[in-house]
């Protein structure tokens, strides 16, 4: 079994326990070093990107883990992940240690002491794998949000003809918090999170008042990063998110005029960042045989809207070819990229409809304040995924 450590900077517990046994422990026990060496990157990635006194954006945290790596390490790295993480190998050392018969011939084979020690250390990494979960769990909020607010917009029987509309059906705010309740009620409670780099709010109650006030907090946090998002695409054109909420607020035709610089937003974020033509070789290259993406108009081909916002989603970037899953055919465009665009179409529908509304009434407020949501939901994953904007951000803050 090697010795030599895989990265700099931070250490498992496991890993530098198991190196303190003796081989022929090791071999009895199962231990090789795929399973060292998967504890050892994963607990040492977990810690980098959970130290808060290090302010670098998280890449350059994972890089410094890894910068006295070299190329055939590295490949060890890749190997051992891919046999420790093939089929149900992880379920199956959970199991194990979960056995009264395997942990008992561990502490017979250790003794008492060294089997403690074992266990703390599994606990103590366990726990710094926990935190970084939980925070991960809690970043993903805001991206929960802005897809519940984006799939608003679409109808009932929008969403039962879409491809396995029972994953739509699903409220992702409610998910990411039942995750996080799990996590925090079933694993943190029974690890040494002392030992970990976790706060006080890592460890309270993430949503004690509900979760609407939380979506609340998380919506704000999405129309911030809706905005850097379009200002990085097209700088001009934050101008309009932010003059159709002062629109909202302050002119007595504000829903009008809400509605027309959302309109040309989405019209002029799409033809800027791919024309027309370059639409239409997009399409013709990646998705020839997709129904509703071109038209005639007086003998000339044109794409659709649909077409310009599934090229803005996916950057003008190929369309890559993809297995078929119970979540995705295989065939055209993504199941996450399709919605996302189809949500785009839908809001411009709807904002074409509340641009001619003169009634101010409340009703007509709160349905364009419902557009406005979806669409800057949509706008923020789908300029993320299409990377418009790539941009590093820090482990549990929103993407920027």
């Amino acid at each position: 079994m090697q010795s030599s450590r895989s990265v700099d900077t931070y250490q498992s517990s496991f890993a530098v326990y198991t190196r303190s046994l003796e081989p022929s422990l090791l071999m009895a026990l199962r231990i090789d070093d795929s399973v060292v060496l998967v504890m050892e990157v994963l607990v040492s990635a977990c810690k980098a990107l959970t130290n808060s006194g290090d302010s670098r954006p998280w890449q350059e945290r994972i890089e410094a883990c890894f910068a006295n790596v070299d190329e055939e390490r590295f490949r060890e790295i890749l190997t051992a992940f891919e046999e420790q993480f093939r089929n149900d190998n992880p379920k199956h050392w959970v199991d194990k240690f979960k056995n009264e018969g395997y942990t008992s011939f561990v502490e017979r084979l250790l003794g008492a002491a060294r089997y403690r020690l074992l266990v703390n250390a599994l606990k103590e990494d366990a726990a710094v794998v926990a935190l970084a979960v939980r925070r991960g769990i809690r970043a993903l909020a805001p991206f929960a949000v802005a897809w519940n607010d984006a799939l608003s917009l679409m109808s009932k029987s929008q969403l039962k003809a879409a491809s396995r509309g029972e994953v739509l059906a699903v409220n992702a705010v409610q998910l990411v918090i039942s995750l996080d309740e799990f996590l925090g009620n079933k694993v943190l409670a029974s690890l040494p999170m002392e030992a970990t780099a976790a706060t006080s709010p890592d460890l309270a109650p993430w949503a004690p008042d509900g979760p609407d006030i939380l979506a609340a907090q998380c919506r704000t946090l999405v129309t911030e990063a809706a905005a850097r998002r379009v200002e990085r695409a097209n700088s001009p054109l934050v101008r309009k998110i932010r003059g159709a909420r002062d629109a909202l607020k302050y002119s007595e035709d504000g829903i009008s005029q809400a509605a027309n610089s959302l309109i040309e937003l989405l019209d002029r974020i799409m033809r800027e960042s791919f024309p027309q033509k370059d639409v239409l070789l997009w399409v013709d290259a990646n998705l020839p045989d997709e129904p509703g993406l071109t038209y005639l108009d007086e003998g000339q081909r044109k794409p659709t809207k649909r077409a310009e916002a599934l090229c803005l989603i996916y950057g003008g970037e190929p369309v890559e070819a993809r297995e078929a899953n119970k979540y995705d055919d295989g065939q055209g465009p993504s199941f996450l990229h399709d919605i996302l665009a189809l949500v785009l179409v839908s809001a411009r529908n709807k904002l074409q409809k509340l641009k001619h509304a003169d009634g101010g009434t409340p009703e007509e407020r709160e349905q364009l304040m419902a557009v406005l949501s979806a669409l800057e939901g949509a706008l923020m994953l789908g300029l993320t995924i299409g990377g418009i904007s790539a941009k590093s951000t820090e482990p549990g803050e929103l993407a920027a």
